[in-house]
């Protein structure tokens, strides 16, 4: 693929991961410090049935996090990809950059948009299955808090 459909392709995935790993961030941060203020009058840190969830919660809060900076890593590089004329020179930059890092190793090839948009996917889904978790392990703290 060449040119501005190329471009605008990558560009375009780029926003969209750099949305996708905000709005989660922003509801983590929101929930950690909100969490606390309304736990603590109810004594939730007492219960030991309250205090795992959380505990658990905090926890995977870090890991949203970290899926999260890995994802605007992610949008970075698409948009490195989207600042060079075709795919090959775009994934080649990109490929060299990660190599400089150490993060990855040269390779033979450079891999297509499709599959680097198919990696990309996978870390997004993940990032979605923690923020899930988050969610489930902050409502069982709500339910299993004394009254």
């Amino acid at each position: 693929m060449t040119g501005n459909a190329y471009q605008e392709r990558a560009g375009r995935f780029a926003r969209m991961l750099m949305r996708q790993a905000a709005w989660p961030v922003a509801i983590v941060v929101a929930a950690n410090i909100l969490t606390p203020l309304t736990a603590s009058p109810r004594g939730a840190f007492g219960s030991l049935r309250a205090a795992v969830p959380l505990s658990v919660s905090a926890a995977i809060a870090v890991v949203v996090l970290v899926l999260s900076a890995l994802l605007v890593f992610d949008a970075l590089l698409f948009r490195l990809m989207a600042s060079h004329k075709d795919e090959a020179s775009g994934g080649a930059a990109v490929d060299d950059i990660l190599a400089r890092m150490r993060l990855k190793p040269s390779p033979s090839t450079t891999r297509s948009l499709d599959d680097r948009m198919a990696g990309t996917s996978r870390l997004l889904f993940k990032q979605r299955a923690a923020l899930a978790l988050f969610a489930a392990a902050l409502l069982a703290a709500g339910f299993w808090a004394p009254r």
